[in-house]
This record gives C-alpha cells, sequence and structure tokens, in this order.
C-alpha cells in the first residue's frame, strides 16, 4: 500500500494562467481571456442562431433554448423588480445574464475546469457598469438633486433617524452596492473551484494509495460537480436580478 500523499497545487497555479496564445504582445491571451471569449461567442451564437429560426411555430434546440432564457429573465426578474418599464432593459439584463452563466459554467467542462469569474477584473467591471447605469438612470427620471434627496433621504424615515440613515444609505448606495455584487459572484465562484480542486486531489491521492477509499471523496465531487452547475446558474440569475432591483430602484423611488 502507498503512503498517501495529498499535494494540493499552490493557491497561484490555481488562478493565474499564463499566456497560451499571442504571447509577449498587446493582444496574449490566457485561459482567463479565452474563458470569456467563449462566453460572448456562446451567448451572441445562441441569440443569432435563434434570430435565424425565429419563423418555426414549435421553437426547437438554440431557439428554444434563447426563447426560454428571454422569457426567464423577462418574467423571473423585469416584471417582478422593476415592472413594464424595464423591458427596455431586457436586452441588457438577458445578455448579462447568459454572459455569467457561459463565465461560469466553464468551472464543471472536463479539460477546462476554470470558472473565470473566480478571477475579481470581470465580475469589478460588470458591477461598475451596473452602478453607471443605475445612477444614470436615477438622475435621468427624478433629477439629480431629487435622486440625491430620495437615496439619502428616504421618505417616511422620521427626520431625527436621518443623523444615522442618511451617511448608511450614502455608503450603501454610492460605494458598497458595486463591491458587494462584485464580491458576492467572485467569491462563490473562488470557492466552488477550491472544493471541486480538493476533492480531485484527495480522489486521485486516494487513489494512488488505496483505490477503495477513493470512492467516498470521487462521489463528494460528483456531487459537487452537479451542485457548482447549480451556483453557475444561481449566481448569474443573482448578479441579474440585484442589477434590476437597483435599477427599478433608481426608476421608482417609491418602491
Amino acid at each position: 500500500m502507498n503512503v498517501l500523499a495529498l499535494e494540493f497545487p499552490p493557491v497561484n497555479h490555481l488562478f493565474d494562467w499564463p499566456s497560451i496564445a499571442f504571447e509577449g504582445t498587446p493582444f496574449a491571451l490566457n485561459k482567463v481571456g479565452l474563458t470569456y471569449l467563449f462566453a460572448m461567442v456562446a451567448t451572441m451564437a445562441i441569440f443569432s442562431l435563434a434570430g435565424a429560426r425565429r419563423g418555426r411555430l414549435v421553437p426547437a434546440g438554440v431557439q428554444h433554448v434563447a426563447e426560454s432564457g428571454i422569457n426567464f429573465v423577462e418574467e423571473s426578474v423585469v416584471m417582478q423588480t422593476i415592472g413594464p418599464d424595464g423591458k427596455k432593459f431586457m436586452p441588457f439584463l438577458t445578455t448579462m445574464f447568459f454572459f455569467i452563466l457561459f463565465s461560469n459554467i466553464t468551472e464543471v467542462i472536463p479539460g477546462w475546469q476554470f470558472p473565470a469569474n473566480s478571477r475579481m477584473a470581470m465580475p469589478i467591471t460588470l458591477a461598475l457598469l451596473v452602478w453607471v447605469i443605475y445612477n444614470f438612470q436615477g438622475v435621468k427620471h427624478q433629477g439629480a438633486f431629487g435622486y440625491l434627496k430620495n437615496s439619502l433621504f428616504p421618505p417616511g424615515v422620521p427626520v431625527f433617524l436621518y443623523i444615522i440613515v442618511t451617511p448608511i444609505e450614502l455608503v450603501s448606495t454610492f460605494v458598497v452596492r458595486p463591491f458587494s455584487l462584485a464580491i458576492r459572484l467572485w467569491a462563490n465562484m473562488v470557492a466552488g473551484h477550491l472544493l471541486l480542486v480538493t476533492f480531485a486531489v484527495l480522489s486521485a491521492a486516494l487513489w494512488d494509495s488505496f483505490a477503495p477509499a477513493a470512492a467516498l471523496p470521487f462521489v463528494m465531487l460528483i456531487l459537487m460537480t452537479g451542485f457548482e452547475i447549480l451556483v453557475s446558474f444561481l449566481q448569474a440569475f443573482i448578479f441579474t436580478i440585484l442589477t434590476a432591483v437597483y435599477i427599478g430602484g433608481s426608476m421608482h423611488p417609491e418602491h
């Protein structure tokens, strides 16, 4: 029987990837960049192919996926948070949902096994984009003064509480929101990636030393893979619905 030896790869090997294309040029690509390219192309391909087949009475294949995604975002996100006025944001919210989903789901693809959103760059970029959009909508619909007034001095709050509520609202609305939005997505994908790597390393080590003992961590690896598929979907949904909540709140301060 071999002695059990766990060789967990260094953390920088899990998240820092060397360039694998166009190295040494401004267009250098690593695994993270290729994953985002895949997510972008996959999102564009789904809706382009669905658009080319929209004449079919009974949707199937790609058209069914695209229409189901659009209906899901409309009914479960837009109508629940913004209302009918939010339909103009459907292209943006639907694209964001699918892009984040495809960026996450690569975590469970054999041979790829890396979620691009476990790197902070794209989550914070998307979060800052959302910050710009909901603040722009707030100023557009309420005016600059009205937006600041309704954000910092929520109606219905007793006047003497504003000394506490106003600083909290200032930090929450204009500072914390983009970071909490980004960190939530990033942290969940990092945690899932580390769990899958841990069970994979444990399964391989036990298989080499005592094969029957590898059964339990291998089963856990399978279960965690299924769970991470769910997490990939949920994180895309949570990011999208919070975006809609922020936009809806800036458009309709009474809500």
